[in-house]
């Protein structure tokens, strides 16, 4: 039985895929639900017992194959593990580099102007850091250099 008639099979199992694009920090702002994007254990699970019923009794499914689908699994549970403590990792790096930013001198695009001034501070309220240079909030991706200030 196909992977296809599996699914197929599996009455109300629906499972989909989402592309996210942007800038550098846009796809830690677009927090996926990996229920509804990615095939996890219980579907993957009622995929099989579904696969299982339904085999020809003359033909029944071959114990490499069953072996086989069972590493894949785990193979995937282990590769989403990565994948969300990659995720996770990213964020921190992203926290620390905007708190490294307070007191520097950034510049970023506005339109057409470049924008050059002093970080005074940094806020973590959202997916990707901001930080305020004159009063105004900017994305930590929009920041375009960093530069040390000058006190004299």
């Amino acid at each position: 039985m196909s992977i296809e008639n599996i699914v197929a099979a599996s009455a109300g199992t629906t499972l989909t895929s989402t592309v996210v694009g942007g800038g550098l920090y846009s796809g830690a702002a677009k927090a996926l639900d990996p229920k509804a994007s990615t095939m996890d254990k219980q579907a993957f699970l009622e995929l099989l017992v579904t696969q299982l019923r339904n085999q020809d009794p003359g033909s029944p499914m071959d114990s490499n194959a069953l072996m086989a689908q069972t590493t894949q699994m785990a193979s995937m549970e282990s590769l989403t593990e990565l994948s969300t403590t990659s995720r996770e990792s990213f964020a921190l790096q992203m926290r620390a580099a905007a708190a490294a930013m307070v007191g520097q001198n950034v510049s970023y695009s506005a339109g057409k102007d470049t924008v050059t001034g002093l970080v005074t501070a940094v806020s973590f309220a959202g997916a990707v850091p901001t930080v305020t240079v004159g009063g105004k909030e900017i994305a930590l991706d929009a920041i375009s250099t960093i530069s040390s200030s000058s006190t004299t």
